[in-house]
């Protein structure tokens, strides 16, 4: 069966990647495209719409979205509602608004997959963190990033913390904040017992870090993206093609790869 899929942010750096990927793929069909600037163009064979709403007055399956985190939940909500399945590349949510969107696709039936970061070798340092906090308690992320991302911490760094601060097993041993002598925010964000430190930087593309820390030794486990969208594509088609055997909310690339975590 072909699914019929469109792409928000259709004309953007990695949506335009993928739209071209999903018009290529021989069971897939694009079927809508949403970019504000590019209305009423045509890409791909398709006329690009202005708004999610107008997008999908056309029969979808699937909406991609790859616009900015002030639109992208209310996207995913939208196309819940039309009975539309969601994959969600946009970074910038938090851990209430996946909850919000997994309580509308549960009550739909529906199925979302979102990624902080759909490449391969992103998913590869989820999962390889995932194993070492089992082990190593204390561990900070370090996001980094070009001066321009508007979003802070970036989406991989975001969902990195969340799923540390779940998996992690012991306590770590960095002084509590209210110990320490200086501006609190220099100990970085807390994400849910997690530091993240985000530095935006001219010369950054976009990396991750997970650094774990015991007694005389350091664990460093980085992901560095180049400066193209390619390495997101497969990963995202990924998605699209399973999203419809999922109900609810799956956090992860890691999680299609390498099934749930359970450690």
């Amino acid at each position: 069966m072909t699914l019929r899929v469109c792409v928000a942010g259709a004309t953007g750096w990695t949506g335009s990647a993928v739209a071209a990927a999903v018009a290529a793929a021989p069971d897939l069909a694009l079927v809508g495209a949403v970019a504000r600037q590019a209305a009423g163009t045509a890409l791909h064979g398709v006329t690009v719409r202005a708004s999610v709403a107008e997008a999908l007055a056309a029969p979808t399956d699937v909406l991609v979205d790859y616009t900015g985190p002030q639109a992208v939940k209310a996207h995913a909500l939208a196309a819940l509602a039309r009975g539309v399945r969601v994959v969600i590349g946009t970074s910038g949510l938090s851990a209430g608004d996946y909850a919000e969107i997994d309580q509308a696709a549960r009550a739909a039936g529906l199925g979302v997959i979102a990624s902080g970061n759909f490449s391969i070798t992103a998913a590869l340092l989820q999962r390889f963190a995932l194993i070492a906090a089992q082990h190593v308690a204390d561990v900070e992320v370090v996001d980094y990033a070009g001066e321009s991302k508007p979003d802070h911490p970036s989406g991989t760094a975001r969902e990195l913390a969340e799923r540390l601060a779940a998996a992690r097993k012991g306590s770590p041993s960095a002084l509590a904040l209210d110990r320490t002598v200086g501006p609190r925010e220099a100990r970085g964000a807390d994400l849910g017992g997690v530091r993240v430190h985000s530095l935006r930087l001219p010369g950054f593309v976009i990396s991750c870090e997970a650094l774990f820390g015991l007694p005389d030794e350091r664990l460093s486990i980085r992901h560095d993206a180049g400066g193209g969208a390619q390495p997101y594509v497969a990963g995202t088609l990924l998605a699209v093609r399973r999203v419809g055997a999922v109900s609810g909310v799956v956090r992860g690339l890691d999680t299609l790869l390498f099934g749930p975590w359970t450690g």
